[in-house]
């Protein structure tokens, strides 16, 4: 059993089950790397914080969360506020949920120690290997190289990601210079490592 699976079934389902679908609001998930929250325009039964102790459940969408229940993607009305709780307290080490009412509905999910670092080693990861890509291109450029040319260096088969992700960044920051700067798109066209790049 994953309670991570759990926890964002539940976050899900509750943004689709109690959203006031006549509000343009825009529903929220935002993951960050200690916490992930979502916002949902609401049709509030009450305001402020929800204490679980307290927390009287009250059917916003009754046709919706009947639907969902019957494809068993719901229980019982309130119990993904329980289950919120209840799974929370031991997937973020004892931390606990925050569900706020009001006319915008935010949840937020705050995320164990060791998920955080994990994606803060990741992040870092990426940087890291993208810092390498970038000095391999700036060295292999000495001289004038083509697209195509520098995309097979890099063993990179997909354009897209290869003009996006390496060769636009580099141009902008300076670091690579079109041999060609007023025709961008000529069949001729090739990059050398620039000046600034040396400095």
């Amino acid at each position: 059993t994953s309670l991570r699976d759990r926890i964002f079934r539940e976050v899900i389902a509750n943004l689709l089950i109690h959203r006031e679908y006549l509000n343009a609001f825009p529903a929220k998930l935002i993951i960050e790397a200690d916490r992930v929250w979502c916002e949902n325009a609401n049709r509030p039964h009450g305001y402020g914080l929800i204490n679980p102790a307290t927390f009287s459940p009250f059917p916003k969408n009754p046709i919706i969360a009947s639907f969902f229940r019957e494809i068993g993607r719901a229980d019982e009305l309130g119990s993904g506020v329980k289950n919120l709780y209840r799974y929370c307290r031991v997937y973020a080490d004892g931390a606990e949920p925050q569900l706020i009412e009001g006319d915008v509905f935010k949840t937020i999910i705050p995320l164990s120690a060791a998920v955080t670092e994990q994606a803060i080693d990741q992040a870092t990861g990426q940087a890291a290997d993208q810092a390498e890509i970038e000095r391999a291109v700036l060295d292999y450029c000495h001289v004038p190289r083509s697209r195509a040319e520098i995309q097979e260096f890099l063993g990179l088969k997909h354009r897209g990601h290869f003009r996006t992700q390496v060769l636009r960044p580099l141009l902008e920051r300076g670091l690579l210079v079109p041999t060609v700067p007023d025709r961008p798109t000529s069949p001729n066209q090739k990059y050398v490592t620039s000046e600034t790049a040396h400095e």
